[in-house]
This record gives structure tokens, C-alpha cells and sequence, in this order.
């Protein structure tokens, strides 16, 4: 039986097909906007890894993108792996100026390719075929994010596919607009980042001058002053491992929180500058959860899970509030021998980090400090008069200082109010629009009318 010829649709008829109905679209954009679907606007290609069996199709200096370079955002130029040109051969070659979306784990984290290459499986690649800047931005809104999250697999690990990210919904504004779209938000983005250098140049001096302080104090220059006053020798200062400082280090629960309860459990993300951080809280009713892991004024809380650059992160708990503390925590349980509040800033020194680093034993993401590790830590420990001393003076010194680390939250509102940006951005409320131009549906058109050669290049 011979096949029907499929019937060729008229450019009107695509048009309505690729315009998405008012019921369906994500907010209410301008009259001489549009909305349609990506697959109208681009074309979106899968990545895909050669035989890592192969050693033939690697270490040459064609790029080859995976999730972790998109961290890159609009500036996507080195990879971490390169292909040769074998390896080249065999892949999808993606030009310059297109977007890498994750489409594996962290759902919609994106990239701009500021030069040709190509990716792992577990990166979509979105080829505009309007302003690449305009869609690189999109993609960069929280309802796009959240749609392409809407549409993940519910499986262990969160997949999009291509088809799926194909029919996200995508604000098409006239062509100039876009441009003027792109120009008022680099603008803004300069301004923005230029204030981040800034408050990230002043904390990176913070940092400095604290671990410089805290140095100071751990090798007994802070408190030379008052030994010579109390006749105390700088040899009254014993070297103890944190075994022999503590009576045990005790391991958290392992039973899963959650957002309400009667205590809050303490997690690696409350631990944050030697204080608690208390947002972001989870709780717990477990009676014999309580009874066992209930902390008290003064326990210092040890992070022996977590990023290599943050395992060993120490807080000490001031009794704000009732709580307990979860696995990926330790409690070291000191004795009289140690004041906790020293033994928090100790745990914070330079020599700690070191000591932490050099221990630690790294996993796939993330990396360990078992107790044995950690208890076999030798710390400067002088009397318990000095160590208040100590204490006393960091106290007063840092105090300055942490008023600076406040800056960390101006941070986070510079990133807030690029999403708030990019959300005016694409309603068209940058005072960018002009209705007078010619509706987005022309260019709309323009582009299904070249679909079908466009989309022969990536068959």
C-alpha cells in the first residue's frame, strides 16, 4: 500500500500551530510580542561522550562541554576535556553563540559558547535561530527554569529530554527589540558585577586579615603582652590532640528531618562562619532523637561531610534555640581541659583548614573526615587563662569584622535583582519596547518559512 503524501502546511497554518494559546502561556506579555515553542525558534541538539575506550578521541583542543563548565554563564570558552581530532570527527559539532542547558541533575543550569564545540550527553543544546543573547537570557529566567523542572522525569536522578525541552514555551519579541532587550541588560549586569567585585574583593580581605589574626593568636604573638604581665612563660603551652581534649566525638542522627517539629536539627548548611545560621531550618518530634543528640550551650559542631573546600567548617552552638544535629555533623565533646569558644576558633585557623585538607578523603562530590581523623589533630593549647585571654581579644578584634561578612547577604541580593532584571527583561517592562514595531508573528513567520532547510544542517 502506498504511502499518503503528507500534505505541506500553508505558512499561515504553521503559524497557528506554532502560537501557543492564551490559556496555555506563562504571563501576559506585550500586544506586539508572541508567544511560541522553542522547537519553532531553534534547534536543539543532544550531546553525546565518545568511547571513553578509546584513547584516540581525546587530548587534542577541540572543546568538550560537560555541566560543570557552564558554571562559565556568558562566558563559556574553556572546557575541561578536549577532544582530538578523531574524537571531533565522531561528535556534534556545536557553533559558537548557541546555549548549553543541563538537562541531567541540576535541572536548567545554562552556558553561552563564546567559541565552537561540544557536549556530554547530559547537555541540550539550544542553536537560536533569533538574537542568541535574547534566548541565552531567557533561559536564564526563573519561569523558564521552573517549566523545564515541571517537565523533568520523576526518576532518581531528574532528566529533561530533548523533545521536552523542545516544548517549553519561549517569548519571541520583534528582532530590534531584542537587541534593545540584551544592550539594557548587559548594562545593568555591568553595574551589578562591578559592586560584586567589590564586596568579593573586600571579603577575600576580610578572610586575609582574620586568618592573619587568627594565627597571631594560636602562636601566642596575641597574648605576649599578657604573659609578661602575669609572669606566664610562652612554654606553659602544650601540643594535644583532639582525642585527648575531648571525652568522645559523637556522630549525629541518621533519621530524616523535617520542615515542622517541636527542635530544630542542625545541618552542614547551618554551620557557617563559627556561628549557627539559623534559616533554612529542619526539625523534628523523635523523643529518642532528642533525648540522645539534644545539644547544649557551648557544643562545638564539627562538618566532616561536604565540598573539599568546606569539610572541617566548625560552629559553636550558644543555646539559641532547643536543637539536635544530624549525621553529617560530629559533637566534640570537650573536657576541662579546653574552653569551647577557643576550641571553635582553633577550628577555623589555617591550621585546622590545612589539617582538614590534607585528611580528608574525597568522594565522587563531596569529600570525609571520620572522628579518628579529626581526634588525631594536634592544636596549641595554653591555660585556661590564656585561652580566655585568647578569646577575649578575638572577640573584640573580629567583632569589626563580622559586621563586614554582612556583605555576604548584599551578594545574595545582587543575584536576586538579576532575576527580577531578567523577569522585567522578558514582559517587556525595561522601557525597551516600542509597540509601533512590526509584530513578532512576521518574524515568526519568516523563520518557519526557512524550518525545513535549517533543520536539515543538524539531521
Amino acid at each position: 500500500m502506498a504511502k499518503k503524501k503528507q500534505i505541506e502546511l500553508t505558512i499561515e497554518e504553521k503559524l497557528r500551530n506554532a502560537l501557543v494559546p492564551k490559556e496555555e502561556q506563562l504571563y501576559k506579555i506585550p500586544s506586539n510580542w508572541c508567544w511560541t515553542y522553542i522547537h519553532n525558534i531553534a534547534i536543539v541538539v543532544t550531546g553525546k561522550t565518545p568511547s571513553k575506550k578509546n584513547k584516540e578521541y581525546y587530548g587534542g583542543k577541540f572543546p568538550f562541554f560537560k555541566p560543570a563548565d557552564l558554571d562559565a554563564g556568558r562566558n563559556m570558552q574553556y572546557a575541561t576535556e578536549y577532544l582530538s581530532e578523531k574524537g571531533k570527527s565522531i561528535s556534534v559539532i556545536i557553533p559558537e553563540k548557541s546555549t548549553g542547558i543541563c538537562c541531567i541533575g541540576t535541572i536548567g543550569k545554562c552556558g553561552y559558547f563564546l567559541v565552537e564545540g561540544t557536549t556530554n550527553q547530559q547537555i541540550n543544546t539550544v542553536i537560536s535561530k533569533i538574537n542568541p543573547l535574547y534566548s541565552y537570557y531567557f533561559f536564564n529566567t526563573n519561569s523558564f527554569v521552573r517549566e523545564l523542572i515541571s517537565k523533568a522525569s520523576a526518576t532518581t536522578i531528574a532528566i529533561v529530554n530533548k523533545s521536552k525541552l523542545e516544548s517549553c514555551l519561549f517569548p519571541v519579541a520583534p528582532l530590534n527589540e531584542q537587541q534593545r532587550i540584551v544592550n539594557r541588560i548587559e548594562s545593568l549586569f555591568a553595574k551589578l558585577d562591578k559592586a560584586k567585585e567589590l564586596i568579593e574583593n573586600t571579603l577575600a580581605q576580610f578572610e586575609q586579615n582574620k586568618m592573619a589574626i587568627l594565627h597571631k593568636a594560636f602562636t601566642g604573638e596575641l597574648t605576649a603582652k599578657w604573659r609578661k604581665e602575669n609572669n606566664i612563660d610562652l612554654s606553659s603551652w602544650k601540643e594535644k590532640t583532639i582525642d585527648e581534649l575531648c571525652t568522645s566525638l559523637k556522630y549525629g542522627t541518621s533519621k530524616k528531618s523535617n520542615p515542622e517539629g517541636s527542635v530544630v536539627v542542625l545541618r552542614m548548611g547551618n554551620l557557617q562562619n563559627g556561628e549557627i545560621d539559623w534559616s533554612n531550618l529542619m526539625y523534628t518530634d523523635d523523643k529518642d532523637d532528642i533525648e540522645k543528640y539534644l545539644l547544649k550551650k557551648g557544643d562545638v559542631l564539627f562538618n566532616r561531610t561536604n565540598s573539599p573546600e568546606l569539610v572541617g567548617k566548625t560552629s559553636i552552638y550558644r543555646g539559641e534555640y532547643p536543637a539536635i544535629y544530624a549525621g553529617y555533623l560530629i559533637k566534640l565533646d570537650y573536657g576541662k581541659d579546653i574552653i569551647g569558644e577557643y576550641l571553635n576558633y582553633m577550628m577555623n585557623s589555617t591550621k585546622a583548614k590545612h589539617y582538614c585538607y590534607t585528611v580528608k578523603t574525597d568522594g565522587v562530590s563531596q569529600s570525609n573526615i571520620n572522628a579518628k581523623k579529626i581526634g588525631a589533630f594536634e592544636i596549641p593549647v595554653p591555660t585556661i587563662e590564656e585561652q580566655q585571654e585568647i578569646v577575649n581579644i578575638l572577640d573584640k578584634l573580629l567583632a569589626k569584622y563580622n559586621k563586614i561578612k554582612n556583605l555576604e547577604q548584599q551578594l545574595e541580593k545582587i543575584e536576586l535583582l538579576k532575576k527580577a532584571i531578567l523577569a522585567k527583561a522578558f514582559r517587556g517592562e525595561l522601557g525597551t519596547n516600542n509597540p509601533d514595531e512590526e509584530s513578532a508573528e512576521n518574524l515568526l513567520k519568516e523563520i518557519l518559512a526557512e524550518e525545513r532547510k535549517n533543520n536539515d544542517l543538524y539531521k
